[in-house]
């Protein structure tokens, strides 16, 4: 049966479409047909990091508007199989989303993938809200911070009662919380929320840390999902976190600061 999948937030700039490129791609890494949709109308990321800026020719608008069908606007990854990019226009107004058009794309989407993972933008504008409205599942994306945690439990909020399930009276959205640029040093030194914090803040089920990574923005240089960076701790936590959606038991990794040696420390490496 398919599944949506929102990735969240309710503050910008927390990592939403690196979790979103990255969560698909471990997906599909897993043999399940996936399918990531950017939400974002107007701004439009999703192609950039996942590198396929290039090969954008028909976009989600054009589908919802009978421009073109899904097939023409599908982009095949090239590095992982049964993975699919779904662009957004950079050119059209977040109200061409129409509810019924929306709607239409997403149960076409339904009857040939396995997830449909949705990068929704940030807060409660009609973008966000059409890309929560569908979600089976919703991975909240927060950092370490106060005003990230508040925004994120407005979200929470949104999911309760405007999302289709609620509408309809069916079971809640499955929800999880995905902690981002993390920093046990800081938060040591009293500079971020404790994972204890947002959690008792939140009160959502945790399904990964990511740590704070030059890898991230590394990977969102070249167009590369941060996931496929297997030697980096911020790829391993996001196979981590895709894991235990997939029901799998992982020990939470990268929560502790780490200890320096003394050559380390005369010499001044991290």
């Amino acid at each position: 049966m398919s599944k949506v999948i929102t990735i969240t937030s309710g503050k910008g700039g927390v990592g939403k479409t690196t979790t979103s490129a990255a969560f698909a791609t471990g997906l599909a890494q897993r043999g399940n047909k996936t399918v990531v949709i950017d939400f974002d109308v107007g701004l439009r990321n999703l192609d950039l990091i996942m590198g396929v800026e290039r090969r954008v020719v028909f976009d989600f608008i054009n589908v919802i508007n009978g421009d073109a069908n899904l097939n023409q606007a599908l982009i095949k990854d090239k590095r992982v199989d049964n993975l699919y990019i779904f662009p957004t226009s950079q050119t059209r107004d977040k109200e061409a989303l129409s509810k019924e058009g929306v709607a239409r794309v997403v149960d076409e989407l339904k009857d040939n993938f396995d997830y449909i993972v949705c990068d929704s933008p940030a807060g409660i504008e009609h973008g966000a809200l059409s890309a929560l409205y569908h979600a089976d599942a919703a991975v909240i994306v927060t950092n370490p911070e106060v005003s990230s945690v508040r925004d994120s439990d407005r979200i929470l909020g949104m999911l309760a009662s405007k999302s289709r399930r609620a509408e309809r009276n069916e079971a809640p959205v499955d929800e999880y919380l995905l902690l981002t640029r993390y920093s046990p040093e800081r938060v040591e030194r009293g500079e971020m929320l404790s994972i204890e914090d947002v959690q008792e803040i939140l009160s959502v089920p945790l399904i990964g840390v990511i740590p704070e990574s030059e890898a991230v923005l590394k990977a969102s240089n070249t167009g590369m999902p941060v996931i496929l960076d297997t030697d980096s701790n911020a790829g391993a936590a996001y196979g981590d976190a895709v894991a235990r959606f997939l029901g799998e038991q992982r020990e939470m990794r990268f929560l502790k600061a780490q200890k320096k040696s003394l050559l380390r420390t005369l010499f001044g490496k991290a």
